[in-house]
């Protein structure tokens, strides 16, 4: 499939053919929901903690007779029920990453980057080259190319200029081919490719 190139000028920079195994799939919205919980499982940091009755710092010395009080027959302080005890199934310290294979992983990211170019959200752009790192003047191309929430993926390296003016835009994230996820892909409207990602992005599922 061919798509048009532009530049930050809006203006066009001729086409370039995209491959169909990596963006010409049917989007399967039952991959994309796996990944991106998968994404987030292992997002969270999962440092929650309380203290459960064998980790609080009371007597356990028994406060009550077991027989003529009356009361039930409790044992020691540090039992839930009372002001100061321990947290019965309280959360621990534990992962939250959940297991997904390999090949779905890079399944699910050709099917995000296929669905943006199927609703076309995908945009070519021919380099990120910006002489100054003057914010202003990006936001005003941005607004030349219609782009109000747009994930930008440069090539191995993203253009410091670039990067430094789009990072005080709202709803703009840069990232390196490196760093492109399926999560970020689909958080933003648009998804704004440079001619060096597409290649990247073609090599490494070729």
């Amino acid at each position: 499939m061919k798509a048009d190139v532009t530049t930050l000028a809006a203006t066009k920079a001729g086409t370039v053919e995209l491959s169909d195994e990596v963006f010409g799939l049917e989007p399967r919205a039952d991959l994309l929901h796996r990944m991106v919980n998968y994404q987030l499982a292992r997002r969270q940091a999962g440092t929650h903690k309380t203290k459960g009755r064998s980790e609080i710092s009371l007597t356990g010395k028994k406060f009550v007779k077991q027989k003529g009080s009356g009361g039930a027959r409790h044992g020691d302080r540090k039992a839930p029920q009372f002001r100061g005890g321990g947290k019965a199934f309280g959360p621990v310290v534990r992962s939250h990453a959940i297991d997904l294979p390999k090949k779905v992983r890079a399944l699910a990211l050709r099917h995000a980057l296929s669905s943006k170019a199927k609703s076309d959200n995908l945009v070519i752009l021919e380099d990120t080259n910006v002489d100054a790192p003057k914010t202003k003047a990006l936001k005003d191309a941005f607004g030349k190319l219609g782009l109000k929430s747009a994930l930008f993926i440069d090539g191995a390296e993203v253009n410091e200029n670039f990067a430094l003016a789009a990072r005080n835009i709202p709803n703009v994230d840069v990232l390196p081919v490196q760093g492109i996820n399926v999560y970020d892909i689909l958080r933003r409207e648009k998804l704004v490719l440079t001619k060096a990602a597409v290649e990247s992005l073609e090599a490494r599922f070729k």
